[in-house]
């Protein structure tokens, strides 16, 4: 039998999800406007407060799933790191936004479960967590359908789920690449890794108010990241992409991942990958700025192949998000190489895995 979890002040996880719901009501409500792009919210049925949601299926459009698991300790860290709660909260709903644009559909409805230690529920933890959480919700018109908050031990840990649309049989796979493809990368990379770097670096002998403004930048591309929902959809609906990815685990680890999948090779240029500028001027050794963007992960841009007859058609930037050619698609199967200073080389997925065998 489980006990009620409750905070020192007597209120339950029950009342908290009951603001949680009328936080999320007055937003539906305020949706009082139509257009092509803010659909209007009848297609929600019922939302939180319910055993489960209920969603009206619209015809023409596919349904788009992702789950995404944050654990403390692992993905984020609260005690060493400083990582604030409503951080945690925008990175948890970022990650699955991202999974959600790298399929070139747009993102609809979130579930997000957490489980917190009983000191965290005692404190300021959960509404700041989901501050973070509504803000990037609201910038991308999802809606937060419900959920679950359970007690843990020890660690927080988080469990965001969600949904989106794509028109029928129109979902960017990471199966469509071709020979002869280009490959483009939004954004740029390795700024997150870096951004990691310092904070491992800094923990016990650099305060924040001693770190640079670059320093702080790259920081915040680890724990506030930006999902490419406009890129993706944009990319989709110009029927542009032939195959698609986020960049989570790192650059040659999920080009390893879309070219297993398409069954094909590639080939980067070192020099066109777009290294984020911030590393240069934080400080950051040049020897290490290449291997950041290449294995670091967490940069959540978009790695997408285009055929070469449509590659005009392709814009500069969405959302002033630029996109930078990279390489091309060889027949090579499975086999992806980097070209460095005329000499070409084997591109090893070297990004992060949960269960790396030593």
């Amino acid at each position: 039998m489980r006990d009620e979890k409750k905070t020192g002040s007597g209120s339950s996880e029950f009342d908290f999800i009951a603001r949680i719901r009328r936080q999320a009501q007055k937003r539906i409500s305020n949706l009082d406007s139509f257009s092509s792009l803010i659909p209007h919210p009848s297609s929600l049925i019922l939302g939180i407060g319910d055993d489960a949601a209920v969603i009206r299926q619209r015809s023409g459009l596919d349904s788009v799933i992702t789950a995404d698991l944050l654990v403390e300790g692992i993905d984020f860290d609260l005690d060493t790191f400083k990582t604030s709660p409503r951080d945690i909260g925008h990175k948890a709903l970022a990650v699955s936004l991202s999974d959600i644009a790298a399929m070139g559909a747009r993102p609809r409805w979130a579930l997000l479960s957490i489980g917190v230690p009983q000191t965290r529920w005692d404190s300021s933890f959960l509404e700041e967590f989901y501050k973070g959480v509504r803000a990037l919700a609201c910038l991308h018109d999802v809606t937060i359908i419900g959920g679950d908050i359970s007690r843990t031990p020890e660690r927080v840990v988080v469990d965001s789920i969600v949904l989106g649309e794509v028109l029928r049989g129109r979902a960017v796979l990471r199966s469509g690449a071709r020979p002869g493809d280009r490959i483009y990368v939004t954004g740029s990379v390795g700024g997150a890794a870096a951004g990691l770097n310092i904070l491992q670096q800094g923990s016990h002998q650099q305060t924040t108010r001693r770190r640079t403004r670059a320093q702080r930048q790259l920081i915040q591309r680890q724990t506030r990241p930006t999902p490419r929902v406009e890129w993706g959809r944009m990319l989709c609906e110009k029927k542009l992409a032939t195959a698609m990815i986020d960049l989570s685990d790192g650059l040659s680890s999920d080009l390893a991942h879309l070219c297993r999948e398409s069954g094909v090779g590639a080939r980067v240029e070192a020099g066109r990958v777009p290294v984020d500028s911030l590393i240069e001027r934080a400080g950051i050794n040049e020897s290490d700025a290449l291997p950041l963007a290449l294995n670091g992960g967490e940069d959540f841009e978009l790695l997408f192949t285009v055929r070469p007859r449509a590659a005009a058609k392709l814009p500069d930037k969405v959302g002033g998000v630029p996109v930078t050619h990279i390489g091309d698609v060889t027949g090579d199967e499975g086999k992806a190489c980097l070209v460095e200073g005329g000499r070409a080389r084997i591109l090893k997925p070297s990004g992060f895995q949960h269960f790396k065998r030593s």
